[in-house]
């Protein structure tokens, strides 16, 4: 009996182990990537580096020339006390934001309204531009998205937010600034969700294939959502794991009782 209860116990053990046990292939990245196939991924591959301008963003304007009285204008200053308390307050050219409205304008100043959403930065820099050199010579324009950012959920290290002040980020980058996926991330089954033009789009991609390079969502956008998924393994870990524990813990008790009586 006693040695009937070892084995059980021993083949217990096993079973959780093996049940736990992840491939080495299910893990890897790119597995079908190499030098021959890659350059068919790169005649169809068309890199999307900037993010587009949309209702809702916030974005920093900074004009700048060699006259800079000229330029003071167009850039928005913002007031702050000197110290808690004081009545004395001071201008000074900090930055503030402008928010994309609905109709995808903002309203800057002296020259009204501009029309934003749907350019690119560089796009919606020269628009800027244009626009003063009507009054400015040789104006500078630069232009930065604030609080851009992604949610990256699920089987990842560390799930959160990841901003992108510069707007250039790919789903691998994404993944490595949450600390890359567990062991119990399903690499062939990533959810990304997308908000464009007022509505929701889903897909599904397969981090272990070269047609994620190809695929429209390898380069993110503001507020885009990626959820990795638990694999079989997980599932079953947390299904199946304090029930084994369970019972081996009542058979090892039983083995104890049993010694003790026999001794």
């Amino acid at each position: 009996m006693y040695k009937f209860l070892k084995q059980f116990v021993l083949l217990a053990l096993l079973g959780i182990a093996f049940s736990g046990c992840v491939t080495q292939k299910s893990l890897t990245y790119l597995q079908d990537a190499d030098p021959s196939t890659m350059s068919a991924v790169n005649d169809q591959f068309a890199a999307q580096t900037e993010l587009t301008i949309r209702p809702g963003d916030a974005l920093t304007i900074f004009v700048s020339a060699l006259d800079q009285e000229a330029v003071a204008p167009f850039n928005l200053p913002t007031v702050t006390f000197a110290t808690p308390g004081s009545t004395n307050v001071q201008t000074t050219p900090m930055l503030r934001y402008y928010v994309v409205d609905e109709a995808g304008d903002i309203n800057f100043p002296i020259l009204g309204k501009l029309h934003l959403a749907g350019m690119k930065r560089p796009e919606a820099e020269a628009y800027i531009k244009s626009r003063l050199e009507q009054q400015v010579m040789n104006p500078l324009v630069q232009l930065e998205f604030v609080g851009a950012k992604i949610s990256v959920l699920g089987e990842v290290n560390r799930p959160g937010q990841v901003q992108m002040p510069r707007g250039r980020m790919t789903l691998l980058d994404a993944i490595a600034a949450a600390g890359d996926l567990t062991p119990y991330g399903k690499r062939n089954n990533i959810l990304v969700t997308r908000e464009v033009d007022g509505k929701l789009e889903v897909a599904r991609i397969d981090m272990r294939s070269k047609d994620l390079y190809t695929s429209p969502y390898y380069y993110l956008q503001q507020n885009d959502v990626i959820y990795v998924s638990p694999n079989k393994v997980r599932a079953v870990n947390s299904a199946t794991t304090g029930l084994w524990l369970s019972v081996i813990s009542t058979a090892l008790s039983a083995t104890t009782v049993i010694v003790t009586v026999l001794k």
